[in-house]
């Protein structure tokens, strides 16, 4: 859920660092212009409405929102599963992650968002109504193309699936980025924070529903099981089904969220939003060019190497070995308590002057989880009885998730600590959404090279036709067709495991305390200095 951690961690940022703004300066030629906006947000804003109870509908449509930004979101994460029960190649589904990356990359655009719109429909409805529209009939379109995609005559057509979902996702992102700024407007200032519960609860939600609750209901086995008095071949829901209500649920809601639903203005917001294209691009670039923001960038984007083969691999070869998906799927529903105590826990520990202290000590627990993932891999088909696995065997797998989440959790609550701590107060928008996307990206391209590589580490050799090699796909039909079968000698991902955390622990080791020191510089080496752009 590296894309729903990314907008949580930008609404929480935001908010820690509006708390802290009085106590921070920044070196802005325009002097009065700080001046009024730090008097105004000292100012209560009056909405006419009566603390919580008057703004629970728009904290309930908020909610929505972000449920229908998970539902992308866990139908996206929910197809790797699927495409390795089609015995597809880890080179395929390095191809697929790029679907994930509109997340990383939505700060390219983000601006445009924020700055072009219809003032009299409104600054984020202009948006989030156009973009909720087509995401609705893309997935009507794409219930009627997907089950093609997926079962071509050569198996499934991976550059068109890539390409159908990366385009899906990016209009998610798009939602994001207007849902993200409607919550600053449509809420009051002593309820804003409220945006932040909606942020994290809806996207779980929403992740929950495209994903595990999906492939549970598309699992024949699963509703055979647990749901049906008669067994039947296939499950209680397919993916074109699927598709297809959660579209007609987008175009319904978005026509009665444009007819009724009128967006607020708020003065002080709008004066910290950006007003123009070109001064939102050229604040990214200013800040783009101070030192310590690309150091601590640079820095962020290796960080996360170690982890690559245990975060974008294990799960597939867990799948691969004979775990029902669903049943994997279905381990993250006891992680959600976790998930929801575990940043509350952490942030007393990240709430002092080095918040990165923690990044650095939970890294190396965190390597050594790759470890136990191998291991677990390793040892999945030894436990394996008559197609099914002990019980024993699913709680192992769950300790050892629910201790990944810890570490995993450490680092994460650190970064968005340290992100809320520097970033500049009077664009703290721009500048902590450049921290949070850096920092996503910063996971996501290792996680594509780890499903790349996993391919050519493997060694392979054809037994049963003599002279045959089963060195790529080509040779390994011919082995098949001489009446050979390709065996594994080497997995690939258990050398993949070993080499990402030996550059883990040297990344910790040689780099990890320049990261660390990063925390030691000055609030001027932070602070950018605002020109004129238009």
């Amino acid at each position: 859920m590296t894309q729903t951690k990314d907008s949580r961690q930008r609404r929480q940022n935001y908010q820690f660092s509006a708390m802290n703004s009085n106590d921070q300066n920044c070196q802005d030629e325009e002097e009065g212009d700080r001046e009024t906006l730090l008097q105004d947000s000292e100012a209560p804003v009056h909405r006419g409405l009566a603390g919580l109870k008057g703004e629970l509908g728009n904290i309930l449509l908020l909610l929505f929102l972000y449920i229908l930004q998970g539902i992308p979101l866990g139908l996206a994460g929910s197809i790797p599963l699927i495409l390795q029960g089609k015995s597809v190649s880890y080179t395929d589904q390095a191809i697929f992650s790029f679907v994930f990356w509109p997340f990383s990359l939505k700060l390219l655009w983000a601006p445009l968002v924020d700055s072009l719109y219809i003032k009299k429909f409104g600054r984020r409805k202009s948006w989030l109504v156009p973009t909720q529209y087509l995401i609705g009939l893309f997935m009507m379109y794409l219930s009627l193309t997907v089950d093609d995609l997926l079962a071509g005559e050569h198996g499934p057509d991976m550059l068109a699936l890539t390409a159908t979902f990366f385009l899906f996702e990016f209009l998610a992102a798009t939602q994001d980025i207007a849902v993200d700024g409607w919550a600053l407007t449509m809420l009051s200032r002593e309820n804003v924070g409220y945006a932040s519960t909606c942020n994290s609860v809806g996207q779980t939600a929403g992740y929950f529903m495209g994903n595990v609750l999906f492939l549970a209901l598309e699992s024949a086995d699963f509703c055979n099981k647990y749901l049906r008095s008669t067994p039947q071949p296939k499950g209680m829901v397919t993916l074109p089904d699927f598709l297809f209500f959660w579209g007609a649920v987008f175009l319904v809601t978005t026509t009665l969220v444009a007819l009724l639903k009128k967006e607020h203005t708020n003065a002080r917001v709008n004066r910290e939003e950006t007003q123009s294209v070109k001064e939102a691009y050229g604040l990214l670039l200013s800040i783009v060019k101070m030192p310590a923001v690309l150091k601590f960038c640079l820095m962020i984007l290796t960080a996360k190497i170690g982890f690559s083969a245990a975060d974008a691999v294990t799960g597939l070869k867990l799948v691969e070995r004979g775990v029902p998906k669903e049943h994997l799927a279905l381990l993250a529903v006891p992680m959600v308590p976790l998930q929801i105590l575990l940043p509350l826990i952490i942030s007393k520990y990240t709430a002092g002057p080095k918040p990165l202290n923690v990044f650095h000590k939970a890294m190396p627990f965190r390597l050594l989880m790759g470890l136990e993932f191998a291991f677990l891999v390793w040892w999945t088909p030894h436990v394996s009885h008559e197609g099914g696995f002990p019980l024993y065997y699913y709680f192992t797998l769950l300790l050892s998730y629910a201790l990944h989440q810890v570490a995993l959790y450490s680092m994460f609550v650190a970064i968005m600590a340290f992100n809320a701590k520097v970033s500049d107060p009077l664009i703290g928008g721009t500048y902590m959404t450049l921290l949070n996307t850096v920092s996503n990206l910063g996971g996501n391209w290792p996680a594509t090279m780890a499903l790349w590589l996993v391919d050519h580490l493997t060694s392979k050799e054809c037994t049963g036709a003599e002279g045959q090699s089963c060195v790529d796909h080509d040779a390994a039909e011919l082995c098949a067709k001489l009446g050979g079968s390709c065996v594994t000698v080497l997995d690939g991902y258990f050398v993949e495991s070993i080499i990402c955390v030996v550059i883990g622990f040297c990344w910790w080791l040689f780099l990890g305390p320049a990261f660390k020191k990063l925390q030691d510089e000055g609030p001027s080496s932070w602070k950018c200095r605002r020109r004129s752009y238009y």
